[in-house]
């Protein structure tokens, strides 16, 4: 299990505990994979905006650098590979890797796969065009130390998208008791509500790492369509943030 200061071993273990999972769309990782075409059209147009890119074309991020940090099994790694992106997937569980690089190879896509974690890549002075921080600020103990380590791997001109899940009582009923004790979509105890996080909090904490926020939406579930969209207003449970690095003149 890879170590540093944003990296909190018990949160770690319980998504090692499920590492097999993470290809089975009906497994214990379905609501990732209901929610991904909705998170991967977000981050695909803002990092096609922030790099002058036609998301229309063939592989429209040839060329640039993208990582995906808490990788998991690699469900936005891959398709970041598939639009022409140098992909590198960092997660501190261990587990999760081999299960990402053997799909990966499946797939017959290249992408460097590593257990580490962003102060790691800090410290070995790598940095990226497009930062993906997907669902793992809500696990860290220290959400801003492992926010300014996150930011710090962004090239000057580059982008993070981060998401997330809210904090207040619609979250806890829809997060905690829907997804987790009603539908069990997720093992209990996967999500701890007091480590939430509002847009407005997450904001500023982006804001004191040195990127400039850029934009926010919420991704909101019609339970009717069994579908998610991107919302303009609705960031109530699960939103997503975009945020930028000033190119250097």
């Amino acid at each position: 299990m890879a170590q540093g200061a944003s990296v909190d071993s018990a949160e770690v273990a319980k998504f090692e505990a499920i590492a097999d999972e993470w290809w089975d769309p009906n497994g214990k990782f379905r609501p990732l994979h209901m929610l991904n075409p909705c998170r991967l059209g977000y981050a695909v147009d803002q990092i096609a905006a922030q790099h002058g890119r036609d998301p229309a074309a063939r592989r429209p991020f040839e060329g640039l650098s993208i990582l995906d940090i808490g990788c998991g099994g690699g469900l936005l790694a891959e398709p970041m590979a598939r639009l022409g992106a140098r992909v590198t997937g960092v997660d501190p569980a261990e587990r999760n890797i081999p299960v990402a690089r053997i799909h990966a190879a499946r797939m017959e896509l290249d992408i460097d796969y590593r257990v580490s974690t962003a102060e790691a890549l800090v410290e070995a002075g790598e940095s990226f065009d497009a930062v993906l921080n997907m669902e793992v600020v809500e696990h860290v103990p220290d959400p801003q130390a492992y926010l300014d380590a996150c930011s710090a791997l962004v090239k000057p001109g580059g982008i993070m998208i981060c998401s997330t899940i809210n904090r207040n009582p619609k979250s806890y009923m829809m997060a905690i008791v829907g997804a987790e004790q009603v539908m069990r979509w997720l093992p209990r105890g996967t999500h701890d509500w007091r480590k939430f996080i509002t847009p407005d909090e997450l904001f500023d904490m982006i804001g004191k790492s040195g990127l400039t926020p850029v934009d926010r939406k919420g991704f909101q579930f019609n339970p009717l369509t069994w579908s998610w969209r991107v919302s303009e207003r609705d960031l109530s449970v699960n939103y997503v943030t975009a945020a930028v690095r000033p190119a250097v003149a």
